[in-house]
């Protein structure tokens, strides 16, 4: 019986740092989900005898593979793969692939570990999962990016399957990215079935893929800010990234009334006091998608706008914020100037790219903050229903889907209200959606028995 007795949090959390060695987001991961579940459970007895935290910490396998392609110029190169299928106690895994040097087991076990929450808010009957490879896209030619696709699913279609794993994209693996996965997949299985989504329309993708993630972030903000009778009509954000989930949450922001002050990348940040319209949107969307330029060249089409080299746009005064880049970008330093600003509501787009430090000093200071579990899940939720439009061999029209989505984030943002209210007026949407992402996935754990 003393494996069942109820730890404490800190020795909890010493354990898994000792099981995962080195592996920092995953571990950060795991504390700021811990910090919530442990008071949730305290009085919970199922939850401590079924050991139901640590084994949603331990991931259900991680695969880890060689991937062998042809540069353009006749060389060898290998790169890792991996596949992280954590938790399947609500439906198939599902979660994204990326592509970028950065990807490390670490980051895919974190990315997985999130993915089982957000993907648990959406009311979707899918399991959390993630996947990518240490592969740069960047600077690579066409035919070279299909050659590392196609090696890369010589191994990974071993793993996935509709009813099994459903991967979709992520940084660095867009539209073309999925149509060579997808096109090696049929190749290999000699099936044509919605293993992956994010695909395009003219092979069963799906209508507002690529606004969903960047819209959802969006649609949640302005929830938070109805629950204090406001709206964005005359609000000013500052959005990190530039790539599909931050122009399209900035096109948003602009439907919405509110004016869009910056975007970035790894280079740096634009700030335009004018503001971003649908026009100035529209011309970073050609800049990053089909010109693979950076964000600098903005200031040359718009002389009024000052770009910031390798600085993140947090310090720029505003009334919202959408993280919208990759994990980690905002710290605890940028968090307070945010707040000291006058910042009311910071909505994740990005995963976790609030750091612990960052997430606490917005909950001490008790202004709206949406967690990503949370406020991205716009995209998986869209993901989920391309694989249910997949499954009835049927598409459904841009209108549908788009009432379809704005249902979804509102739903997520009543389950956290559920469980983040304090009954005194305030939310802390950080608890709310760990432990409504949480109670499904445990109780469906329950149900099964130990496995």
């Amino acid at each position: 019986m003393a494996n069942n007795d109820h730890v404490n949090l800190a020795d909890f959390m010493a354990g898994v740092a000792r099981r995962n060695p080195g592996q920092t987001e995953f571990i950060q991961a795991v504390q700021e989900v811990a910090e919530d579940i442990y008071d949730f459970m305290e009085d919970k007895e199922d939850y401590h005898r079924e050991q139901i935290l640590r084994r949603i910490a331990e991931p259900d396998r991680v695969v880890s593979f060689r991937v062998c392609w042809e540069d353009d110029n006749g060389n060898i190169r290998v790169q890792r793969g991996w596949r992280v299928q954590n938790n399947n106690a609500i439906g198939p895994y599902k979660g994204g692939i990326r592509f970028h040097p950065s990807v490390t087991e670490s980051i895919l076990k974190f990315l997985a570990f999130e993915q089982t929450f957000k993907n648990s808010l959406t009311g979707l009957p899918m399991g959390g999962g993630k996947g990518g490879s240490n592969f740069n896209p960047k600077g690579k030619s066409d035919r070279e990016i299909m050659r590392f696709c196609q090696s890369f699913m010589n191994e990974l279609y071993r793993h996935i399957g509709p009813d099994c794993d459903v991967p979709a994209g992520d940084i660095g693996v867009g539209g073309r990215e999925i149509g060579f996965m997808f096109g090696q997949y049929k190749r290999l299985t000699n099936q044509w079935n919605g293993v992956l989504t994010g695909k395009g329309l003219e092979y069963g993708g799906s209508a507002i893929r690529p606004e969903a993630t960047g819209y959802g972030a969006v649609y949640f903000l302005a929830a938070m800010l109805r629950t204090k009778g406001q709206d964005l009509k005359g609000k000013t954000a500052v959005i990190s990234g530039s790539g599909n989930v931050a122009t399209h949450a900035a096109e948003k922001v602009t439907q919405l009334g509110g004016k869009v002050l910056t975007l970035s990348d790894s280079s740096g940040f634009v700030h335009d006091p004018d503001g971003m319209d649908q026009d100035k949107i529209n011309w970073v969307k050609e800049l990053k998608n089909k010109r693979r330029g950076r964000i600098e060249e903005y200031v040359a089409a718009y002389p009024k706008a000052v770009f910031h080299a390798g600085k993140t746009p947090w310090n720029v005064p505003c009334d919202v914020a959408l993280p919208c880049a990759t994990q980690n970008e905002l710290l605890g330093d940028d968090a307070r100037a945010l707040v000291a600003n006058g910042c009311i509501a910071v909505s994740e787009g990005a995963n976790m790219p609030t750091n612990l430090e960052g997430a606490h000093v917005f909950r001490d200071a008790k202004i709206l903050f949406a967690p990503g579990k949370a406020a991205n899940a716009g995209g998986v939720a869209v993901s989920g229903l391309e694989m249910s439009q997949n499954s009835e061999r049927r598409s459904w029209k841009e209108e549908e889907l788009q009432q379809m989505l704005l249902d979804i984030m509102e739903g997520i943002h009543a389950r956290c209200v559920q469980y983040g209210s304090d009954g005194k007026g305030h939310v802390d949407y950080v608890r709310g959606a760990n432990i409504a992402g949480f109670k499904k996935v445990a109780d469906a754990m329950l149900a099964f028995g130990v496995v």
